[in-house]
């Protein structure tokens, strides 16, 4: 070779490759992680606004213990009273008779506006339209009403003549106008509910279920219905707060229930705050069960589906 070629010759990539045995060498950061100095980020107004309120909180239950306006001896007195009991008994049994009542009607309402009758699916459509547009007051006053709106009923052909015919002046007690009328509006919104409920299982669970050739009333109970209840449960626990709280509406009708019975109470004595703190302390400790059980009931529905 000349020496000109000589000259242009590359080195052989062999002859200058580094060891097997040799490492490349690290990055100095990376031999010396000692030396990294992590910082925690700041927030200092966190602190202070957590500082602001657990001062406000202070400040109330500090008013709440030194006010005498709220007369603690009084409310001790009255709490477990004996009126205040009973009035307590009937407000329980309006909430779960209304509830049973209302959810029921709130199913069968439900399942009628999803069918593909379009007669079923209008009648569901104007009932849940009439009673959640009419206040639950208005309602509970034309029930106990009802004597004077109809002063007959009769059964016999529609249209037509009258087997049976009786008065209804005396069928619809004040305790029953409270029943109906709680049950039918709780039916109102427990069918809007219940629907959304069903409309969040897919689609596929159903078909898959008449594919396999089982009956629309066992489809129901046994594939969509527990799925939806689920979606269901929140916001039935919810209303079913609310109902609890709307039982003290029935006090236009004279019924004993907790609030009308404080209203007696402080109507005769004159002590109106702890009267009225004597039912706020009992519909928050109510309110405090229903939602342990909505607890309860969601983490059981929820088995297979959350971890």
């Amino acid at each position: 070779m000349s020496a000109p070629e000589q000259a242009w010759a590359l080195p052989s990539p062999l002859a200058e490759a580094p060891p097997f045995d040799t490492a490349p060498s690290l990055p100095a950061a990376a031999e010396a992680p000692e030396r990294l100095v992590v910082v925690p980020a700041r927030h200092p107004w966190r602190w202070v606004a957590g500082a602001a309120v657990l001062v406000l909180l202070a400040q109330f239950v500090h008013g709440l213990a030194t006010n005498p306006g709220w007369e603690w001896q009084t409310f001790a007195g009255y709490f477990f009273e004996k009126s205040i009991m009973d009035a307590l008994l009937i407000t329980l049994e309006l909430t779960f008779a209304g509830a049973v009542l209302g959810f029921a009607g709130g199913v069968v309402l439900a399942a009628l506006r999803l069918a593909h009758n379009p007669v079923l699916k209008a009648v569901s459509w104007g009932y849940v339209w009439v009673f959640r547009s009419v206040p639950l007051l208005v309602q509970l006053l034309f029930w106990a009403n009802l004597g004077y709106l109809y002063r007959t009923l009769q059964v016999g052909v529609p249209f037509g003549p009258g087997f049976h015919e009786f008065q209804t002046l005396h069928l619809v007690s004040s305790l029953g106008a409270a029943l109906l009328g709680l049950s039918l509006h709780e039916a109102a919104y427990a069918a809007e509910i219940v629907r959304a409920g069903m409309l969040s299982v897919d689609a596929g669970q159903r078909e898959a279920a008449a594919a396999l050739g089982l009956p629309r009333g066992r489809q129901f109970r046994r594939i969509l219905l527990p799925q939806a209840m689920r979606a269901i449960l929140p916001s039935a626990a919810n209303e079913l707060i609310n109902l609890l709280k709307s039982t003290s509406v029935v006090y236009v009708l004279a019924i004993g229930e907790l609030f009308y019975q404080v209203q007696v109470v402080y109507g005769r004595t004159g002590r109106v705050v702890p009267l009225l703190m004597v039912a706020t302390v009992w519909y928050a400790i109510l309110t405090a069960l229903l939602s342990l059980v909505q607890h309860r009931v969601e983490k059981r529905f929820g088995r297979g589906a959350t971890r």
